[in-house]
């Protein structure tokens, strides 16, 4: 009895464990089904997605960039078809061998055959090496002739940047380079559209306009084997390239700006008085963007970075300098605006001024005697405008001088190395140097030396709003999406009002209290130039048609000693280093006044014998060219 109830129970026990394995089993077998299912119907767009990845890649090419052109359209900055030798590791059979037969027949050097084995270390096997971004054409002919022995190598028809006028417009267009990782990681999409062989700008609107001109990739789609080999081209998706920017530059007066410089360190700026427009923005001495294309050689680099005239500054935004004279205009307006003198005011000469102990010296040894406003214009005696400045105080004068805009940036939304520069006052330097102001510091702020810093550019901005008569303007470079025409600007600047194409309304810019003030200033300016005694007399044009008003500049970059002075040195008797800074500003023609200029030539002595005979020569090029400017403005405005 016993015995029958055990093998009761034991043969329930086995029951229920195969039950549990049964079901167990059954469980299992419905999982897997319900997995597989879902794998085929559920999720079977997913791995298809997934399968068609590793069967399907995609190499993007690099998105060819926008032109850029100036006011009349010429092509600037563009492209050119460029001969390209890549190499496709995963298509090469024998890697070594194929590098000593691009040697011998391209005569690579041992440091190019090096960093092509780097670069195929460090990049996947079907991306590209690029062994020449700039095949000669004989070159490129000998490698497809010999392509039946050169498998994986793969020449290339592509296209490159391009400076057509070379030297030119180096410090407005700065260049591009391939990008450092910093540079890709800084910029989205630049990420996003990078591929090996890729330039981004590096300096000027190459670099801040960087995602307009950039493009869109241009995409090829192979398909591959299990090994990543590609066996068929799907599909090629062309690129866009990118935009168009249209700069408000002249390209001839660019040019001779170039060649009136002559390679001598200095800049000159020439615009609009009314629209802002920038005709010409050139700094000298200047060098080729194109030598960047295809990486610049140590030696043509070192030529470049060790010119003692600083070519890789651009003069015209980042150059600093004392305005010396060029200040006075702004220093007699002020005065004239805060009533502190009239044209009836005068001042005796003597060739100095004594002031606590300090002497203040006129550039005149012996003095110019009694002078008014007019004449101490256009000879530019020193000791009137100390009087003046100490009469006026410098709070007042720093007012009157940022209103038209010097210590301000004036195209600092394109240019990221423009400097501000400086107009002192008492409050900045008891901020920044924990001093008080003394009064010989005004005295020499009213002659442009002591802490006064300006850009050429300012000085530009400067004279273009005392030629207009007393009006704000926005400098632009860029031309906007409704420009407004030349004839239009200054009707709305003569009603009193200056359209803003920016808000596209019309905005009260007055920089003046009294517009009789504006024009005492340009009077005198006026008699500088052409008066018998001014100082750029010998500079005039007759020709009403070319006629023009302006104040020349003097900047000391050294402290004159006692000695120095007596000796009374000519320029070529002083080392180049130590010589004075030549400045002329000027507008014209003076009858209907359309645009003005600054221009600095360092270390060229006064600016009435290096600078102001440059401004003869080229306002007579900028007045010619001025109707063809107009014709094109007022075409546009019908088309629009």
């Amino acid at each position: 009895m016993i015995k029958s109830n055990l093998g009761i129970r034991k043969t329930d026990v086995i029951n229920r464990r195969m039950f549990i394995i049964g079901a167990a089993k059954i469980v299992v077998f419905a999982g897997i089904v319900a997995r597989l299912f879902s794998l085929q119907i559920n999720e079977n767009k997913k791995y298809l997605t997934l399968s068609d990845k590793n069967r399907i890649r995609e190499w993007k090419l690099p998105p060819t960039r926008g032109n850029i052109v100036d006011y009349f359209g010429n092509i600037i900055a563009g492209n050119l078809k460029v001969y390209q030798l890549h190499i496709i590791p995963e298509q090469v059979e024998n890697f070594n061998y194929l590098l000593l037969r691009l040697k011998s027949l391209l005569s690579l050097s041992s440091k190019k055959i090096e960093k092509i084995i780097k670069l195929k270390a460090e990049l996947k096997p079907w991306d590209s090496i690029i062994v020449s971004e700039n095949l000669s054409w004989s070159q490129f002919v000998k490698i497809n002739n010999y392509l039946y022995d050169l498998v994986g190598v793969k020449p290339v028809m592509t296209i490159s940047r391009n400076y057509p006028f070379k030297d030119a417009y180096t410090h407005v267009l700065g260049y591009v380079s391939q990008p450092n990782e910093q540079e890709i990681l800084d910029n989205e999409t630049v990420q996003q559209r990078f591929v090996p062989g890729m330039k981004i700008g590096k300096l000027g609107l190459e670099k801040t306009l960087e995602n307009h001109l950039i493009g869109t990739n241009a995409i090829q789609r192979y398909e591959v084997n299990a090994y990543g080999k590609r066996i068929n081209q799907l599909e090629h998706q062309k690129g866009k390239q990118g935009s168009k920017i249209r700069l408000t530059v002249d390209t001839e007066i660019q040019k001779e700006c170039g060649k009136l410089l002559d390679g001598n360190a200095g800049s000159i700026s020439v615009m609009d008085i009314y629209t802002g427009d920038i005709i010409a923005m050139y700094s000298s001495p200047s060098y080729d963007p194109n030598l960047f294309l295809f990486g610049i050689s140590e030696e043509e680099w070192q030529l470049i970075r060790n010119n003692p005239l600083k070519p890789l500054i651009n003069k015209t935004l980042s150059g600093l300098y004392s305005p010396g004279s060029t200040i006075k205009p702004i220093v007699a307006l002020s005065a004239l605006e805060n009533n502190v003198i009239d044209t009836k005011f005068k001042v005796k000469c003597t060739g100095k001024m004594e002031l606590y102990g300090q002497t203040y010296h006129c550039w005149k040894e012996k003095g110019h005697g009694w002078v008014s406003l007019k004449n101490a214009m256009k000879q530019s005696c020193d000791t009137y405008f100390y009087e003046v400045a100490r009469l006026l105080g410098v709070d007042r004068l720093n007012i009157t001088a940022e209103k038209f805009g010097l210590g301000k940036k004036v195209l600092g939304q394109y240019f990221d190395n423009e400097k501000k520069g400086l107009f002192p006052n008492t409050k900045w330097k008891k901020n920044n140097l924990g001093k008080g102001w003394v009064l010989g510091e005004t005295l020499i702020t009213g002659i442009g030396q002591g802490y006064t810093q300006t850009t050429p550019l300012q000085l530009c901005m400067m004279t273009a709003q005392i030629a207009n008569g007393g009006y704000a303007i926005k400098p632009k470079i860029v031309v906007d999406n409704n420009p407004i025409s030349y004839e239009d600007a200054k009707q709305s600047m003569e009603s009193g009002l200056l359209f803003d194409s920016s808000s596209e309304s019309l905005l009260d810019k007055k920089l003046f209290k009294n517009k009789k003030n504006i024009k005492i200033v340009q009077e005198a300016m006026f008699s500088s130039t052409n008066e018998r005694f001014g100082t750029s007399y010998k500079s005039r044009i007759d020709d009403p048609k070319y006629q023009f008003a302006g104040k020349t500049g003097t900047a000391q970059v050294k402290r004159i000693s006692k000695r120095e002075r007596e000796l009374d040195l000519a320029i070529e008797q002083i080392p180049y280093k130590d010589r004075d800074h030549a400045l002329y500003i000027a507008y014209g023609p003076y009858i209907n006044p359309r645009y003005a200029l600054s221009i600095i030539v360092e270390h060229g002595g006064s600016g009435s014998k290096a600078a102001a005979p440059i401004a003869k020569e080229l306002f007579k090029l900028i007045i010619d060219r001025h109707e063809l400017r107009k014709k094109q403005s007022n075409f546009e405005r019908i088309a629009i």
